[in-house]
């Protein structure tokens, strides 16, 4: 998945040779000619139309494709793509701002998403037209040069589905590719936008079965005419694909599957053939679809003419489950490298084999040129949620290298092979097992940056603690005694923190030394769940924070230079970019994400807000809003006798979004126990076609009783009972 948030801060329950001088080459040539024919038609169009007009914007866009984008690796003037460029390295060449003048930036506007849900996206920007999605799938074009909405555009999602994916309502970021903007709706459709005025080209539906909860929160790649897109739903027991589509006409290209289907029915190629012997039939994995949904992680090659993905956990979670015979469960936790032509399978890195603990390998990856042992090598550098960081020859998908980054307790360390040695208590299906790092990862889907310049990844690490108790049956798609989100659909095999976690909590943002495999310098935060990372060529990173904080970094050294407050806690990624000879630096901003459901770092809120700042800059902050979390639940009347069944009631429909009552605070959603005593006698109203279904609410008409409200009342009401101070 991309991990499961019951829990929140504290433990309590739930929760990169030389040229011959003669032969110039051609990878060489065509990027210098792309590079003076690129300069030549954006300079010309500029100046050939009123900027942000939509004759501009219509001449700039048309002008991206895959050859442009490769072009502005020169020069890092704007950010076309997901991760500035294809090796996704986050790594501008602009030093206009520097290590030493950071000080002096200031804010120059803010726009307004709108939105109350998390924030995911970072920011596409080319000659100044801004495209960044909010929750919901939601699109908007800025003008960069004044802060204004050029248009935005709603998917129509239904809101009411928002249960149907695990990890919030957001959305990580559009592509941009020959005047198009390519989006993927939270329900599961691709759409195409032409990005002069947001309205619609194509759509296409991705998800191949209707009946299951597939979802899409990442954002779409497109190099070489395709987009590629990935699904999410792992937890709710889909099997986990990739697909290409025509930029132009929205036909697909290719498809690859991430696990193999029924072994009764013929396999869609001889990778899936090969995966099939690595999972037990006893399991009957095809039923809860197996998982290894590719939810995020996308990365492209040119040179190799390979696109990387990377791929999810099992569904269920447990293994014992899911494969009782034990085995690999190829391709789950794994990085698969494809044709970029054809989709056909090349090689694979597995980095958590028969995966147990929803270890996805999903977290974005980085391609590098890196000198290891005195030669030079061509790497994917990739930290996913397992703890460990990896080294991979992204060539061959050889293993070079992994060394954990955090505090691990289900492996030791990866032998000369690249397999993990494992702790044998991690997989006991009779013992609760305190998994370090637990399903929210060790780093989870926001963004590391790579600075060749000072040869370290910067990484947001983290620890949720989280305790897993192995479910000894599997009822499929439907509710049990404790069974966490059952009524909503999740299948993973564990209860969680049926045994209170005894591990802290942390959040930090680690400089790694890829070559080395060990780190240079951190920083401690308060929380997890910090934002994604940028660094630049003027010695500097960038990075949100849980607790409301945009902070500025030596990227040598570690030091703080600058900080300034927004609002909220920030997930996303910052984007920086030139604007009329301007250096401008923008973080979308939104509390959110699967933790910031339920859980928060600071005591202010604000709308989904796009921050941006520039040298100079002296616009005044908005305004924020104090959190208002209200007194602890009373006054509820209720049967002390319905609690322990109310429990598992509430732990099957309630505790995915609104956390444990009272103990918790409440992220993006409220927590019950802090709720009207109005709100909690009168439960049914809300719970049965209530009024909050157009802000992602459920509908539990047929889920849901009137008596089990009852007793969902009396839990509600019981532990706040129970935590108040006497």
């Amino acid at each position: 998945m991309r991990q499961l948030a019951r829990r929140g801060a504290s433990s309590r329950p739930f929760f990169n040779g030389t040229l011959n001088s003669h032969i110039i080459p051609h990878r060489w040539l065509r990027t210098s000619i792309a590079v003076a024919f690129s300069a030549t038609l954006l300079g010309g169009a500029a100046n050939a139309q009123s900027k942000g007009t939509p004759d501009h914007i219509k001449a700039v866009t048309s002008a991206i494709d895959s050859a442009a984008i490769t072009a502005n690796t020169a020069t890092s003037k704007d950010w076309p793509t997901y991760g500035l460029d294809y090796a996704e390295t986050r790594f501008s060449k602009l030093n206009q701002i520097t290590a030493e003048n950071v000080k002096d930036i200031g804010l120059m506007w803010t726009y307004n998403l709108e939105s109350i849900r998390g924030v995911e996206a970072t920011p596409l920007v080319v000659d100044g037209i801004m495209y960044v999605s909010a929750p919901w799938s939601v699109v908007h074009a800025v003008d960069t040069r004044t802060g204004k909405r050029l248009w935005t555009f709603d998917p129509g999602v239904d809101r009411e589905k928002g249960y149907r994916g695990c990890c919030d309502v957001v959305n990580r970021g559009v592509a941009l590719y020959k005047g198009k903007v390519f989006v993927g709706a939270y329900d599961g459709r691709l759409v195409a936008l032409d990005a002069a005025t947001g309205t619609k080209v194509w759509e296409k539906d991705t998800v191949i079965d209707r009946k299951m909860s597939y979802t899409i929160t990442g954002a779409p790649r497109v190099f070489n005419g395709k987009v590629v897109i990935g699904n999410g739903g792992a937890e709710y027991g889909v099997r986990g694909y990739v697909t290409a589509y025509d930029a132009e006409t929205g036909n697909q290209a290719w498809r690859w599957f991430t696990v193999p289907g029924d072994p009764a029915k013929p396999f869609e190629d001889d990778s899936m053939a090969a995966a099939a012997k690595t999972w037990d039939p006893a399991g009957k994995y095809w039923v809860n679809g197996g998982g290894g949904s590719a939810w995020d992680t996308i990365t492209f090659d040119p040179d190799l003419n390979m696109v990387y993905i990377g791929t999810g956990n099992g569904s269920p979670w447990n293994r014992n489950l899911r494969s009782p015979g034990g085995g690999d469960n190829l391709y789950l936790g794994s990085i698969v490298a494809l044709n970029a032509d054809t989709g056909k399978y090349l090689w694979h890195y597995q980095e958590t084999p028969g995966d147990n603990w929803d270890y996805t390998s999903t977290q974005p990856m980085i391609l590098a040129d890196l000198t290891i042992d005195g030669a030079p090598r061509k790497v994917v550098l990739h930290a996913p949620k397992n703890g460990f960081f990896f080294v991979i020859d992204r060539t061959n998908g050889k293993f070079i290298s992994a060394k954990n980054f955090v505090d691990v307790n289900w492996a030791t360390g990866y032998d000369a092979s690249g397999r993990p040695i494992e702790v044998p208590e991690a997989r006991s299906p009779d013992k609760s097992f305190d998994s370090i790092p637990g399903p929210f990862g060790a780093h989870n889907w926001h963004p590391m940056s790579f600075n060749p310049q000072t040869g370290l990844v910067y990484l947001p690490a983290q620890g949720v603690p989280l305790n897993l108790t192995g479910e000894k049956t599997l009822v499929q798609n439907a509710p049990a005694e404790n069974k966490f989100g059952g009524t909503t659909g999740w299948n993973v095999g564990f209860s969680l923190n049926a045994e209170p976690p005894k591990n802290p909590p942390f959040g930090r943002l680690i400089a790694w030394d890829p070559v080395k495999q060990k780190e240079a310098w951190r920083a401690e935060y308060i929380a997890p769940w910090n934002g994604g990372t940028l660094t630049t060529a003027g010695n500097l990173v960038f990075q949100g924070t849980a607790d409301g904080r945009f902070i500025a970094y030596n990227a040598k050294t570690g030091e703080k230079l600058w900080e300034t407050p927004v609002g909220t806690g920030v997930v996303a990624a910052p984007a920086t970019y030139m604007v009329d000879g301007v250096q401008y630096v923008s973080v979308a901003v939104g509390w959110g994400g699967v933790f910031g459901i339920t859980q928060r770092a600071t005591d202010r809120e604000a709308p989904g807000t796009v921050y941006t700042f520039a040298i100079g800059g002296k616009a005044p902050l908005p305004a924020f809003t104090k959190y208002q979390i209200g007194n602890l639940l009373t006054g509820v009347k209720y049967d002390p006798a319905h609690v322990p069944e109310g429990t598992s009631i509430y732990v099957n429909a309630c505790a995915t979004c609104h956390g444990v009552p009272g103990v918790d605070k409440g992220g993006n959603v409220p927590n019950l126990g802090y709720v009207s005593t109005e709100t909690i006698t009168n439960l049914k109203d809300i719970v049965f076609n209530g009024p909050f279904k157009g802000k992602g609410m459920p509908d539990f008409t047929g889920k849901l009783t009137e008596a089990d409200v009852v007793k969902i009342q009396a839990f509600i009401q019981g532990t706040a009972d129970a935590i108040r101070p006497k």
